[in-house]
């Protein structure tokens, strides 16, 4: 077994100096650093992880909360989870997978020193993991955005912003009643935080523009064709629709496809989802792309420039941007 002793003789320097070069706690010359960098891979030398954790009270490893609750769309989470993984091994970072929902596991992970910090998913506008987090040493970053004063680092995609975008653009198309078929009911009876700023947003874009909007909970299932037939029994003048569901979408859209052939007026369907998604539901007059990779890999960049502290905590909002069809469901 290679140790740190064979790295210095092959280097040609003191066991402290390579400790140095791995530990960065003290300045080496360049020429000296290289040397030691190539014996280290020459030697395909590797410390004991519990023992680097020891010396250097770092554990190299962030821990992620990702619950699969009900209702959740596991497709936008598992992208979320992949942007964190590739965003944390440039930085030089491993990922503890944290599949729980509850804070005891967060606290667990702290305070047993298995991570250096935490990120945390699927959060609520009145989060119940946000005083543990508080309370604890370590770092965090929320992917959501709760609801009040942010104590914690928050990134997150602008689902707000995302509602007003919606809004705009079907009422250019011309509709004054508007109707968002959105999460499943128990995400949005868990005030889960980007289903309300979602619905939010679109409610103040609808008043803003003085038209009538609407929000409907939704299934992800076939069953979200109950949801159309009663929305569209209970308001047969909606012809603007935008859909956060995608689980829902392909058999949303399907049927307004139907219900647009065959009514007075043409339907437009506005919808936000993965490009991927986007790409494989007829029907869509526009997507709004959830960035859902890109969203895991900003949090990711902010908190290891937190752990390295070169940022202060903050939020940040990847802005929606609107992919264009310029079509309705009138054939």
């Amino acid at each position: 077994m290679v140790t740190i002793a064979d790295v210095a003789q092959a280097a040609g320097v003191s066991i402290s100096t390579v400790s140095y070069v791995m530990s960065g706690k003290r300045a080496i010359s360049q020429e000296t650093r290289v040397r030691v960098e190539h014996a280290i891979d020459k030697l395909g030398f590797s410390p004991h992880a519990g023992a680097r954790s020891l010396a250097s009270r770092s554990t190299n490893v962030i821990g992620l909360q990702a619950p699969l609750r009900s209702g959740v769309d596991v497709h936008v989470v598992m992208q979320i989870v992949t942007g964190v993984v590739t965003q944390a091994r440039k930085h030089g970072y491993d990922i503890l997978l944290l599949a729980s929902d509850d804070a005891k596991a967060l606290e667990r992970a702290a305070r047993a020193s298995m991570v250096d910090a935490l990120l945390v998913m699927d959060v609520e506008s009145d989060d119940p993991r946000i005083d543990t987090l508080t309370g604890l040493e370590h770092p965090s970053v929320l992917i959501g955005l709760p609801a009040g004063r942010r104590a914690i680092p928050c990134v997150d995609f602008d689902f707000e912003a995302a509602g007003w975008l919606a809004v705009d653009r079907l009422v250019a198309l011309g509709h004054r009643r508007l109707a968002l078929i959105g999460s499943p009911p128990e995400v949005m009876a868990r005030h889960t935080s980007y289903a309300d700023r979602l619905a939010r947003g679109f409610l103040a874009a609808c008043e803003a523009s003085g038209v009538v909007g609407t929000v409907h909970p939704c299934p992800s299932s076939a069953d979200a064709i109950d949801t159309v037939e009663a929305v569209v029994a209970g308001d047969p003048a909606i012809t603007g629709f935008f859909v956060h569901n995608e689980g829902a979408l392909p058999h949303v859209a399907a049927r307004l496809v139907e219900l647009g052939r065959t009514g007075a007026q043409p339907l437009s369907i506005v919808a936000l989802c993965p490009d991927d998604v986007a790409r494989s539901v007829p029907g869509l007059a526009d997507s709004i792309a959830v960035p859902a990779e890109a969203i895991g890999a900003a949090a990711t960049d902010m908190i290891c420039e937190i752990l390295a502290k070169a940022a202060k905590p903050t939020v940040r909002l990847l802005p929606p941007a609107l992919t264009g069809n310029a079509s309705t469901t009138r054939k």
